[in-house]
């Protein structure tokens, strides 16, 4: 009954809802989850004093289970804002405070020194009643949110800050700031310091990945850093992005410096921990997407690919909107995911050999990376023309007028590849069967490799080299297995109609023999390096299913273009773009990891 009323006043507390039934009698709300387990606790040992054990190992268990995962949050929620809008929001405070007139002008040297000393001040630096800008406002109004969640739901409601395009150390001291501007953190950063959010920089691009470990590094280095992130739980979490990277240097680059700097954190925190009585758990974050082209593909396969040690136990990864109905809408279906990814951890865990791959195999993979990434920057940042292409033959202008998230498809109005999105670059691709960035470079990549030996023997060589690869190293294997797939769901025919869409024909006719030539030459390395001569040939499976439902999506394809042909032409209005979104979401749906 004590327990029952407490319950129901927690209830009151935190939804304004009554209990189903009413309690015996008033009573305080449990100020924590923590307090509920120990009272669920207490009942436990007194059952298991007066042999209870049967009751306590079936409802009361599974009871106690819930409390200690769900708490009274239910689920953890992260905040995630770009790196820009902290420097602005911290320019503003500056400002306003007449402390520096022009914070964005500063040096990223000056920017830490300054950064540094106010993480040393107890002191707000809002000044009362004062004029901030719009943005300002809203920013800090969001980190106050998060300490009032804190405060009514526990500090596991919201456990992570992430910081999208993080390229400095400063990057990481602003987000700081503004946590200790709300009471976020506490402390000065020298003595006591406590922060409630783990700031976790996201790296996106290729530069970013290869900086990552540099940066991590200096901010660990600096004086009262690696004391506060021991005090407040000994958790750093490091996010990698795939989709970013992929759209930078293409499919082989992105996943080859996303291991890279897998294997140079996992380093950096072994030798950050030597000697530390409390070390710091790294647990990398995987923001991967659906499609393969942002690190979708067999979760399973994913995670047993990553470099070794960086599992350890844990990992995190995003499941995007788009797949999450496909694995999570039935409970049987949801609960065989969770247990693959659970035994993909576990055996990546415990079973993986933790030694590093040989250096042929490295350095063979660092030679086939700077020859893809050069052949997918010809193709789509150097060849003129190839931004009029792209809009033009795939639907990227119709799926931008979806209401499928929460961003434009594009940072701004002009038409760069730079600034366009990697949901809607990789969804595009998908559209017009083409599924560019799953595979463009390699074949470059590998004719390059093996052209580069000396002699007919050399050759021979390297691709044996490239043979030994895919065979004893998952990551090698796990990437040409992607391609396989996404080369099976390609399909060059199609990828015609939607190429007539361009009105320039020698435009069209330049990139797309460009990227016919370099499909074949992929699809030959495959052939060498795997020994199968038909895509999907090692999947059975996958090769039936997917043989059984291009027949009911090849119409879909005719259709879109003929819509969009119409649209384009100004012939339809709203009832014209309807049907252009329903074949985009059919072609979606029967491509799955590629739509």
């Amino acid at each position: 009954v004590g327990i029952y009323a407490r319950l129901a006043a927690t209830l009151q507390r935190l939804t304004g809802t009554e209990a189903l039934r009413h309690a015996v009698a008033p009573s305080e709300p449990y100020a924590s989850a923590d307090e509920l387990l120990q009272d669920l606790c207490t009942i436990e040992a007194s059952l298991l004093s007066h042999h209870g054990r049967a009751l306590a190992s079936t409802r009361l268990h599974s009871l106690v289970r819930a409390v200690e995962v769900f708490g009274f949050h239910l689920a953890t929620v992260d905040l995630r804002q770009s790196s820009d809008k902290h420097e602005a929001v911290v320019a503003d405070l500056l400002k306003v405070a007449r402390i520096e007139p022009d914070y964005t002008a500063l040096a990223e040297d000056a920017k830490q020194t300054l950064l540094l000393r106010l993480l040393d001040d107890a002191r707000p630096l809002r000044v009362p009643d004062a004029a901030y800008a719009p943005l300002t406002v809203s920013e800090l109004a969001i980190f106050a949110q998060a300490r009032t969640a804190h405060a009514r739901y526990g500090r596991a409601a919201i456990r992570h800050y992430i910081i999208s395009h993080t390229e400095t150390v400063s990057d990481l001291l602003e987000a700081l700031l503004l946590q200790k501007e709300v009471g976020l953190m506490r402390g000065t950063l020298n003595e006591d310091a406590v922060c409630d959010l783990i700031v976790v920089p996201l790296f996106e691009t290729i530069e970013d990945l290869r900086n990552a470990a540099p940066i991590v590094r200096a901010f660990y280095g600096l004086p009262g850093v690696h004391a506060m992130v021991q005090r407040s739980g000994a958790e750093q979490d490091v996010m990698l992005g795939y989709s970013d990277s992929n759209k930078d240097g293409g499919i082989f680059t992105s996943n080859w410096e996303l291991y890279r700097a897998g294997n140079a954190l996992v380093k950096l925190f072994d030798e950050l921990n030597a000697g530390q009585e409390r070390p710091i758990r790294l647990r990398m974050f995987h923001g991967r997407g659906g499609t393969v082209g942002r690190g979708g593909g067999p979760s399973y396969q994913a995670i047993l690919a990553q470099p070794p040690g960086t599992v350890r136990g844990q990992l995190r990864l995003t499941e995007q909107g788009e797949v999450i109905g496909s694995k999570y809408a039935n409970s049987e279906i949801g609960r065989r995911n969770l247990e693959t990814l659970v035994a993909a951890t576990l055996e990546a865990t415990f079973l993986t050999p933790n030694k590093a791959a040989p250096a042929a195999f490295l350095d063979a993979a660092e030679a086939l990376s700077r020859a893809s990434m050069a052949a997918y920057r010809t193709l789509v940042y150097e060849t003129p023309g190839f931004v009029d292409y792209f809009f033009g033959a795939t639907p990227i202008r119709e799926i931008a007028e979806l209401n499928i998230g929460s961003r434009p498809a594009s940072r701004n109005p002009q038409r760069n590849i730079e600034d366009l999105r990697a949901v809607p670059w990789s969804f595009s691709w998908g559209q017009c069967r083409l599924t560019l960035n799953g595979w463009y470079g390699f074949g470059s990549a590998v004719v390059r490799f093996v052209a580069g030996a000396p002699d007919a023997k050399g050759r021979k060589e390297r691709e044996a080299l490239l043979q030994r690869m895919y065979a004893q190293w998952p990551f090698f294997r796990t990437l040409l297995s992607n391609m396989d797939m996404v080369l099976a769901k390609s399909d060059l025919a199609l990828a015609t109609r939607y190429a007539e869409l361009v009105g320039d024909r020698k435009l069209r006719q330049k990139v797309f023999s460009m990227i016919e030539a370099e499909w074949h030459r992929t699809s030959d390395a495959l052939t060498l390096i795997t020994g199968a001569k038909q895509r999907l040939e090692g999947n059975v499976e996958m090769q039936r299913s997917v043989r059984h439902r291009f027949p009911y999506i090849d119409p879909l394809h005719h259709m879109q273009v003929e819509l969009m042909r119409r649209f384009r032409s100004g012939d339809g209005g709203e009832r014209l773009q309807r049907g252009i979104h329903l074949s985009i979401n059919g072609v979606a749906a029967g491509l799955r990891n590629t739509g």
